[in-house]
Order: structure tokens, then C-alpha cells, then sequence
């Protein structure tokens, strides 16, 4: 409406919600740091070795069972690179590969287990005949004969038997774990039979070598 002596009012000025102003920023930082998190992601990501089919322990690895794929890995996993694919062709699997899974150092080897005069014998135990460090293949162990139900303990130092672990597995029905270890051929028949009266326990010596 016009003023009195004919002249346009002023429009009133709107006043600036704070509010407002607050949200477009924090929007333009929530922006900002989803762009640098994709960003990041991306570059963190490297190429690794995936089994594409399964592999049996023992079995040759041919070029159709690996793929190489981008992935970002936990750094906790130790995936081998995709870079040494052709030079794993032709080994064979240490243990059993599952279609799906990141291919690791101690799941592959370039030799047959067991080797030539050695014997693979499966001992299955308690949490309690077993340290709680996770073991893995490669380790060298002591199989150790330990006292019978009435507790009997001689001035006679227990049976030992030497071993290197080959694979580790979980028994969920029972809670076990049964440990495939190579030993002499020697000590094979001994051990195993030390091994079904479940009075023994297995002992982990130092990695360091």
C-alpha cells in the first residue's frame, strides 16, 4: 500500500534465522568428510589373491583356482599380493581352500605333507592340553605323554615326540581341536597310539629360530 503523499512503502527486511546458516554449514562439512572417506577407501584398497574354486589339501594349484581382486583389507589379514599369482601356479595347497577365501603364505606350499620319511598323525585335544596361543603350520611342537587317571607321576621324564604342525581344525560339537602334526615315520605308530588314550598334551616351543 502507498505511502500517504503517494510513495511506496519499504519492504521490511526478513530477518536471518541463525538456525539456517548453522545447517548449511554443517551440511557442507558432512559433504566434505563423506568425500574424503570415499576417497580414502579407494586408496586403500590393493589387489590380493582370492581362491576361485575349491582346492583340496595336497592338490597342484592350477591358474583357473586363484582370481586377483581389489579389495581394502583388514590389516590384521596378510593376504598374498595379486602380483605373485603365475608364481604360485603349480605349488600345492597346505591346507584346504574354500572358494571365496583371501589366499594367505601358510596355505600354499611347494612340497608334499608329509614329506618323504615323515608320518601324518591327527591328535585331538582339550583346551586344556593345548596352550591358548592360536598355533599355525610350520610350528614345532612337543607331543607329551602325560599322567593317567590316578594321577601317577615318576621320577621318569615323560615320552616326547617332536612334531611340526601341519593343519589346525575346531570340533564345534565337542569344543577339541584336532592337530595334524608330521613326525618320523619312527615315532608315527607310537604317538598315535599315545594319542587315543587322550593322556597327552601338546607343548608350543619358541618361534624364534
Amino acid at each position: 500500500m502507498p505511502a500517504l503523499d503517494g510513495r511506496p512503502r519499504p519492504r521490511p527486511r526478513r530477518r536471518r534465522r541463525p538456525w539456517v546458516f548453522a545447517l548449511c554449514v554443517a551440511l557442507v562439512v558432512a559433504g566434505a568428510l563423506g568425500t574424503a572417506f570415499v576417497f580414502t577407501s579407494v586408496n586403500d584398497t590393493r589387489e590380493v589373491l582370492v581362491v576361485s574354486q575349491d582346492v583340496k589339501r595336497g592338490e597342484i594349484i592350477e591358474a583357473g583356482d586363484l582370481s586377483v581382486v581389489r579389495v581394502s583389507v583388514d590389516p590384521a589379514l596378510t593376504p598374498l599380493p595379486g602380483s605373485q599369482k603365475a608364481e604360485l601356479e603349480g605349488n600345492r595347497a597346505a591346507v584346504d581352500l574354500w572358494a571365496g577365501t583371501l589366499l594367505t603364505e601358510q596355505a600354499v606350499t611347494d612340497s608334499l605333507v608329509p614329506g618323504e620319511g615323515e608320518s601324518l598323525v591327527g591328535i585331538s585335544l582339550t583346551p586344556g592340553q593345548m596352550p591358548s596361543e592360536p598355533l599355525y603350520g610350520g610350528d614345532v611342537v612337543r607331543i607329551v605323554t602325560t599322567p593317567g587317571d590316578q594321577g601317577e607321576v615318576t621320577d621318569k621324564d615323560p615320552v616326547t615326540v617332536e612334531a611340526i604342525v601341519v593343519g589346525v581344525s575346531r570340533v564345534e560339537e565337542t569344543g577339541e581341536t584336532v592337530v595334524d602334526v608330521s613326525v618320523p615315520e619312527g615315532d608315527a605308530a607310537d604317538l598315535a597310539a599315545r594319542a587315543a588314550t587322550g593322556r597327552v598334551a601338546l607343548v608350543l616351543d619358541a618361534r624364534e629360530r
